[in-house]
């Protein structure tokens, strides 16, 4: 059996690190948002004949220098392209550009993203993430009220909820780094991407503290409370290794082999469901046995 409670330092140590460093990251260069949350343009193309490839369209077009310029096929021999304008003059320009060089081409429709929907829209993204993870802490709380010792249920809950805000933060702020060095943008799926990454993450977590409930009831008072946080550990860590090993790989097939549309939304889950294990592992359950021990020192 693995002492895997023992090594909780080191891991509190690497997580501390690595998340004031996303904050840090965060806090100077933020995320680089895409027109879901800053406003702009959509334009559609039809093509009479053969589809031209993204990087054909893209060089047609950059002498124009759209900002955050992205393409996506639609449709058969269609085009979405969307960009950070809402200016007529630049969007006839964008046409003319494409006409000229697609004589056959036909625009099906130009739609614009109010930046103040946009706005809306990011903050409304932001209240559902918070709202989320209250919702995953009240639930923890009270579906462990009947393991309330030696650690109070709501601690379960405060514990995976700590767990979920690292896995989070790590993710953001890898995008952060990842928008300022290499241009990446954040948009709607990317939120998506974050809040399946609570359901996953505290899916893991709750397997790995449902186990300690069991050990709990069924275990005198005379074994240590930590120790049976890490038999725990020990009989759900190759579920867990393994579950999350299998939609890593199914991760790893969608970023390589994926369109450009979910390219990042494949990546922003990869990142999270990773550090959504580890935390599993060493940090929400570790933090059960930081509770006790605080306890402990505080009744002495």
């Amino acid at each position: 059996m693995y002492n895997i409670i023992s090594k909780s330092k080191y891991a509190y140590v690497f997580s501390i690190t690595l998340t004031a460093l996303c904050v840090l990251s965060l806090s100077v260069w933020g995320l680089k948002y895409d027109i879901d949350f800053t406003g702009g343009t959509l334009m559609e193309i039809q093509f009479a004949e053969n589809l031209p490839t993204k990087d054909e369209i893209g060089e047609t077009l950059k002498d124009l220098n759209l900002n955050s310029l992205t393409l996506q096929t639609s449709g058969e021999n269609s085009i979405l392209i969307r960009y950070a304008s809402e200016n007529d003059k630049i969007n006839d320009e964008t046409w003319k550009t494409l006409k000229e060089k697609y004589p056959s081409a036909t625009q099906l429709r130009v739609d614009f993203i109010n930046s103040t929907v946009s706005k809306e829209l990011k903050s409304k993204s932001l209240r559902a993430i918070f709202l989320a993870i209250a919702m995953i802490m009240a639930y923890i709380a009270w579906a462990f009220r009947k393991v309330s010792r030696p650690v109070e249920s709501w601690k379960y809950g405060l514990g995976a909820v700590i767990a979920l805000a690292h896995d989070v933060l790590i993710t953001a702020g890898v995008f952060s780094v990842l928008g300022h060095f290499l241009g990446i943008e954040v948009g709607i799926p990317f939120i998506a991407a974050l809040l399946t990454i609570l359901g996953f993450s505290v899916h893991d977590t709750i397997v790995v503290y449902d186990r300690t409930r069991e050990n709990l009831l069924r275990s005198s008072n005379k074994v240590a409370f930590p120790d049976i946080v890490n038999k725990s550990l020990n009989e759900t860590l190759v579920r867990s290794i393994n579950t999350s090993l299998t939609v890593i790989i199914t991760l790893l097939a969608i970023y390589i082999f994926g369109g450009a549309s979910i390219k990042y939304f494949s990546l922003a889950l990869l990142i999270g469901i990773t550090f959504g294990t580890y935390s599993s592992i060493f940090i929400a359950s570790a933090l059960l046995v930081t509770f006790y021990k605080f306890a402990l020192r505080k009744n002495n």
